[in-house]
C-alpha cells in the first residue's frame, strides 16, 4: 500500500467526512484509490460547494491546481470545526446577559484574529497546514460581518430595556415636587411648614370669644336700623349687609373688627362713570318723589350730604348705649366708625351708607369676574343677575371736578357682596371645604398674607396704605388662575403660600393690581412705585428668612 492510503486509512478522514456531509453517496467512501478518481473529486468539489453559505465566494488559487483527496477531507473537516466553534460561541451570547456592545466585540474579535493570522497574497486552495486552514475557514465577507454585529438577541434587548428603565428610575426620583412652569416657588426655600401651622392655630379666634363679641356688636346695629326707620324718612328702608373678614371667615387673631353695609334701595337712577377707570359715578334721580331729592346737588345725589346726615342719626343713637364710642371721620372714608372694648379688646364697628342698585352692572366689569373656569358659567351668570352697590367714597382731596361734578360728590361701585358668596363657596367641586369633601388651603393662604402685611405695616409706617383687600384682590386673580382644588390641598399649605407671595410681589413689582371685577381700575396706581417695590422686598426678605416675623 502506498504512503497515500495508509494516511488516508489512519486518519480516516472518509469518516470524519461523513459527519459534516448529508448525502448518502458521501458517507460510504471508505478505500483510498476512490479518493483518487477525477469524477468523484468533481462530485466532491460540487457538494462542498452547495454547503457553503451563499454570500461567501470560493477564491480562485492563482496556480489554479485541482485539490486532492485528501485537501477535501481536510476542509470538510475544517468545516464541521468551524460550526461547533460558532455554536459554542452564540450559546452563551444568549443565556449571559450582557450588553450590547461587549457581545459585538465577542463576534468581531474571531474574524479579526483570523485576519491577522492570514497571510498576505494566499488563497483557499493554497498549500498550508491545517490550523491555517482554520483560521481561513472562520474568515467572513465584510457583510456578514456587519450582519453580526447588529444582529441582537431577543432577550438581550430585554435586557437592555430594562438597564435603561433602571438608568431612568433615579431621575423621577429627583423631580421636584412642584411642577416646572411653576418656578416662582422656588424662590422661597427653606422648611417654614412648622411655622406656618403655628402662625395659623394661633390666628384662629376662640368660639366663645367670637359669640360673645358678635352678640354685642349684633346689639348695637339692630339698635341704629330701628332708630333710622323711626326717625328719618330716607333711611327708613335700609337693609343690612354683612360683609368683610369677619363675616367671610378670614378674621384673623381676635374678633376685633366688623362691617356692615345699610344699603337703600334706589329703583329708578341714572349711573354715570365719572372718571376713566370705572370704579367712580355720579347718581342723578329719575323723576319721581323720591325721599333722597333733598340731598341732590346740581342735579345728582351728593354723596357727602348724604352721608353727613347718615353720620348725625348714627351718632345719636349710639350715645343712647354706654361704651360704644364714634370715632372721629376720616376723610373720603364712607363708614362711621363706632368703637367698645369687650373682654379686654377693643373692637371697632365700621357701619357703611350705601345704595343699593337693581339694574345691569356697569359696562366697565363685562371683563371682569372671569371665574368661569373656576366657578362656572352658570354662577357666574347667577352673580350677574345679582344688584350692585354704590358708596360715598372718592379718591383724594375731593375737589376734583369733571362736568360740574365734585370727587366728593360721587360714589364707588362695590361688590363685597358677591365677594362674600366666591369665598363662602370657594372650590371648584360644592364638597370643598365641607365635611364630606376634602379641604382646601385658600382662605389659610390669604389670612397669613393679611397676618404679614399687617406685621410689615407695624414695623413700617410707609406701608400703612397697603390694606386686606389687596390681599383678597391678590388670592382671587390666584384662584382663578391655579381654579382646581388639587391646586390648593390643604397638605400643600407651603407651596400654595409661596405662590400667593409671588402672585402678589409680582403685582407689587410691576405697580399693577386690577380690581377683581373692573380690570380697568388699577388699585395700586396711588400707593407709589417706590412703596410698592420697597414692599415687595421686605416679602422676600422675609420669605428667605423662613418668615422669622411669624416667630
Amino acid at each position: 500500500m502506498t504512503g497515500r492510503g495508509r494516511t488516508c486509512k489512519a486518519k480516516s478522514p472518509d469518516t470524519k467526512c461523513a459527519k459534516s456531509t448529508s448525502k448518502p453517496e458521501e458517507m460510504k467512501h471508505e478505500s483510498p484509490p476512490r479518493c483518487t478518481r477525477k469524477d468523484f473529486k468533481e462530485e466532491k468539489q460540487k457538494g462542498a460547494t452547495k454547503e457553503q453559505k451563499p454570500k461567501v465566494q470560493k477564491k480562485l488559487s492563482s496556480t489554479d491546481e485541482k485539490p486532492s483527496a485528501q485537501s477535501i477531507c481536510k476542509e470538510k473537516t475544517t468545516k464541521h470545526f468551524t460550526e461547533e466553534v460558532s455554536k459554542q460561541q452564540s450559546t452563551p451570547a444568549v443565556n449571559k446577559k450582557a450588553p450590547v456592545q461587549g457581545r459585538q466585540a465577542e463576534t468581531t474579535e474571531p474574524v479579526t484574529k483570523s485576519k491577522k493570522m492570514q497571510p498576505k497574497g494566499t488563497t483557499e486552495d493554497s498549500p498550508k497546514t491545517t490550523k491555517e486552514k482554520k483560521c481561513v475557514r472562520k474568515e467572513k465577507s465584510p457583510e456578514q460581518s456587519r450582519e453580526e454585529k447588529t444582529k441582537v438577541q431577543p432577550e438581550d434587548i430585554k435586557t437592555a430595556k430594562t438597564c435603561t428603565t433602571k438608568d431612568k428610575i433615579p431621575e423621577t426620583k429627583m423631580q421636584p415636587l412642584r411642577p416646572k412652569e411653576n418656578p416662582k416657588a422656588d424662590r422661597c426655600e427653606g422648611k417654614v411648614d412648622p411655622i406656618l401651622s403655628k402662625t395659623l392655630d394661633k390666628l384662629r379666634i376662640k368660639t366663645d370669644e367670637k359669640s360673645y363679641t358678635s352678640k354685642v356688636v349684633n346689639e348695637l346695629v339692630n339698635a341704629i336700623l330701628s332708630h333710622l326707620k323711626q326717625n328719618t324718612q330716607c333711611f327708613k328702608e335700609a337693609e343690612p349687609l354683612p360683609t368683610g373678614s369677619y363675616y367671610e371667615n378670614l378674621k384673623i387673631s381676635n374678633p376685633d373688627e366688623f362691617d356692615v353695609m345699610l344699603a337703600i334701595p334706589v329703583d329708578r337712577v341714572d349711573v354715570s362713570p365719572f372718571g376713566d377707570d370705572g370704579a367712580f359715578y355720579s347718581v342723578k334721580l329719575k323723576r319721581g318723589n323720591s325721599p333722597l331729592k333733598k340731598f341732590e346737588e346740581s342735579g345728582t345725589l351728593s354723596a357727602s350730604k348724604m352721608l353727613d346726615e347718615f353720620r348725625a342719626k348714627v351718632k345719636e343713637c349710639a350715645k343712647k348705649y354706654t361704651g360704644w364710642e364714634v370715632i372721629r371721620k376720616k376723610k373720603g372714608c364712607p363708614a362711621v366708625t363706632l368703637i367698645r372694648t369687650v373682654q379686654s379688646v377693643t373692637v371697632s364697628l365700621d357701619i357703611v351708607l350705601s345704595l343699593k342698585v337693581r339694574s345691569s352692572w356697569p359696562s366697565f366689569t363685562k371683563e371682569g369676574l372671569q371665574i368661569d373656569s373656576w366657578l362656572g358659567t352658570k354662577v357666574k351668570r347667577d352673580y350677574k343677575w345679582e344688584p350692585y352697590y354704590l358708596v360715598p367714597k372718592f379718591e383724594g382731596t375731593g375737589t376734583e371736578e369733571k362736568d360740574g361734578i365734585l370727587a366728593k360728590d360721587t360714589w364707588r361701585v362695590s361688590f363685597s357682596h358677591v365677594e362674600k358668596a366666591i369665598l363662602k363657596n370657594h372650590g371648584s367641586q360644592k364638597t370643598c371645604c365641607e365635611k364630606e369633601g376634602e379641604r382646601c388651603c385658600r382662605k389659610d393662604c390669604l389670612k397669613l398674607l393679611k397676618h404679614l402685611l399687617s406685621l410689615l405695616k407695624e414695623n413700617n409706617s410707609s406701608f400703612e396704605k397697603f390694606c386686606s383687600y389687596h390681599a383678597k384682590t391678590t388670592l382671587l386673580h390666584a384662584c382663578c388662575s391655579r381654579t382646581k382644588d388639587t391646586d390648593w390641598r390643604a397638605s400643600s399649605l407651603s407651596q400654595c403660600f409661596r405662590l400667593l407671595l409671588e402672585d402678589f410681589v409680582s403685582h407689587l413689582e410691576k405697580g399693577i393690581l386690577n380690581n377683581f371685577f373692573i380690570p380697568t381700575q388699577n388699585l395700586l396706581s396711588s400707593l407709589g412705585r417706590n412703596k410698592c417695590n420697597s414692599l415687595a422686598r421686605c416679602i422676600r426678605e422675609e420669605c428667605d428668612k423662613g418668615f422669622s416675623i411669624f416667630k
